[in-house]
């Protein structure tokens, strides 16, 4: 006796989930009038002993022995009777780009000569991947699972991801201390690099991304402080730039500490300056000033040495005009 509900009408993906990356329909019997129902974003793979029948990727509702039997491999000429149906197997793959964030649990020690236990290093990022394969899928990993995860593709990667950062850094960071500086050539080696480990199992791997390089905090503190004693050359500079735009845009006027900081620094910034202008205009004034004095020299060694008499008399004060006596105290003028 066979009862209504022995037979399934309806074969869709009845688990679906955004992080499933495949999800198998029961080898259940269906009959005459069942439905397939595909929605957007998946693929209906139809398999029979192991073997692919059918792939099916536009998304819609068909009817099963009139629209899908007449187009699989070795089922086409299946006819439904009376109290018998067809026994498949349907395999709904999600055909979306999967984006995964990742990141190291433990310290990765790169060899560095002056480190002995090697620079320990971070780092986090995304790396994205998706279903290119589908005989390989079922081959390797859908002929023994039900369904399968984006967290189980991650767990994947990751056990892995450790060594190949190991490498690629030690590969093409120039400069441990800036591995930001050449994260692009480190990503593309080990996208290079995963892609060769999943496509084995139908997978490829679309993207990987290194967002950041993380260093403990002693050593970024010592990265900061070299960067900024690389600054301090152009500190004025860009002192006097950051014035400048100050007060242009507004920021420095008005009151306030700001204000009195931004006056200030321009004061002393001025000042140098000026003094910096002074000693420089002094330079040639000091040569003809020496000139001068040398001249004036000249001319009172001159003025002695032809016995000119003095206009005035310095016992008394009293004017002389040319005597050589002081004609009010009678001090010997010459």
């Amino acid at each position: 006796m066979f009862f209504k509900n022995q037979f399934a009408n309806v074969v869709e993906w009845e688990e679906f989930r955004d992080d499933m990356i495949f999800w198998k329909w029961g080898n259940r019997e269906i009959k005459k009038g069942s439905k397939l129902i595909i929605r957007a974003g998946q693929d209906a793979i139809f398999i029979n002993n192991g073997k692919i029948e059918g792939i099916f990727q536009d998304d819609g509702e068909y009817s099963i022995d009139s629209e899908i039997i007449p187009f699989l491999s070795t089922l086409k000429g299946f006819k439904f009777g009376f109290n018998s149906g067809m026994r498949v197997e349907v395999l709904f793959v999600n055909t979306k780009e999967f984006m995964v964030r990742w990141g190291t649990r433990n310290p990765i020690l790169i060899p560095h000569p002056k480190l002995p236990g090697g620079m320990p290093i971070r780092a986090n990022g995304t790396f994205n991947f998706k279903v290119n394969d589908y005989v390989t899928l079922i081959d390797k990993i859908a002929g023994v699972k039900e369904s399968y995860l984006v967290e189980d593709v991650k767990l994947r990667i990751t056990s892995i991801l450790d060594q190949l950062l190991m490498k690629w850094i030690a590969r093409e960071g120039k400069d441990l201390f800036n591995l930001q500086a050449n994260a692009f050539d480190i990503s593309r080696g080990i996208k290079e690099d995963l892609d060769m480990e999943v496509i084995n199992n139908g997978i490829t791997i679309t993207g990987f991304q290194v967002m950041s390089f993380n260093y403990p905090e002693e050593i970024q503190d010592m990265i900061t402080k070299t960067a900024s004693y690389e600054m301090i050359g152009d500190m004025q500079k860009y002192q006097q730039v950051a014035m400048t735009d100050g007060i242009a845009s507004g920021d420095v006027s008005g009151g306030g500490m700001a204000s009195d900081m931004a006056g200030m620094m321009m004061g002393m910034n001025m000042a140098n300056e000026m003094v910096k202008n002074m000693n420089q205009d002094q330079k040639p004034a000091t040569g003809e000033s020496a000139a001068s004095s040398d001249a004036s020299a000249s001319i009172t060694s001159a003025s002695t040495e032809g016995n000119q008499k003095p206009n005035f008399c310095p016992n008394c004060g009293a004017k002389n005009e040319g005597s050589n006596f002081c004609p009010n105290c009678g001090h010997k003028l010459g």
